[in-house]
């Protein structure tokens, strides 16, 4: 478990590395690179803040759903608080990515409109 965790460190991915990605395969300038990362990223946000639901085949859905106020606890104290209503991102791995994840034979997966 402990080299999960110190493997999941050393590969964190940033947004830099995407530009940088983008640099080296497709030969933009590191700018314009930097550019076309932020209007992609800068789209998936907007589209997000809209409401809408966001599927990248073979990776997965990304949507935003509400949730209700609701009574928790206080973990330390065990008093109960009031957690407000808010909205949360939540993400879905495609059938495609879960099975890459896995190493099984995704040549038989099909994409699903969910």
């Amino acid at each position: 478990m402990a080299n999960e965790k110190a493997a999941a460190e050393k590969s964190t991915v940033t947004k830099a590395d995407i530009v940088e990605k983008v640099y080296q395969k497709i030969g933009f300038s590191k700018k314009e690179a930097s550019e076309l990362v932020e209007m992609v990223f800068d789209q998936l946000k907007n589209t997000l803040i809209a409401g809408e639901k966001v599927k990248i085949s073979g990776f997965g859905n990304f949507l935003v759903r509400a949730k209700n106020e609701r009574v928790g606890r206080n973990p330390q104290t065990g008093e109960q608080i009031k957690i407000s209503a808010r909205r949360v991102l939540t993400f879905r791995p495609s059938q495609v990515l879960k099975g890459i994840l896995n190493g099984e034979d995704i040549s038989n997966i099909k994409e699903d409109d969910e």
